[in-house]
């Protein structure tokens, strides 16, 4: 059983957490690109040196981006060992760190 004087001193701090998590309180990444819409594209490049894919794709809307020819960083280094230059795939992608990044990659069958 917390005392007045605990109540006093704590309370304020524990609110102060609160407030300062809340804006982290967001959705688990998995679900976050699970939102995302999928996208079709083109491996042009993969440097697995600088974990940067190049991919041709169409309209990106959740970054309001058109089709067009684009480098981006990849989620993880696993993500480019899946897929060459040419192959077709599907992905997500969004600002990560300020950084346009692909969240998921599937190689098309």
């Amino acid at each position: 059983m917390l005392t007045t004087l605990s109540r006093r001193i704590f309370g304020p701090a524990l609110m102060g957490l609160i407030m300062i998590a809340l804006p982290f309180a967001g959705l688990p990444a998995p679900a976050q690109a699970q939102s995302l819409p999928q996208v079709a594209g083109t491996v042009m490049k993969v440097d697995a040196t600088t974990e940067k894919i190049t991919i041709r794709h169409g309209p990106i809307p959740n970054l309001d981006m058109s089709g067009m020819t684009m480098v981006f960083k990849a989620g993880s280094p696993d993500m480019l060992k899946q897929v060459n230059p040419g192959d077709q795939v599907t992905f997500t992608a969004d600002r990560v760190t300020g950084q346009l990044t692909v969240t998921t990659l599937t190689k098309s069958k």
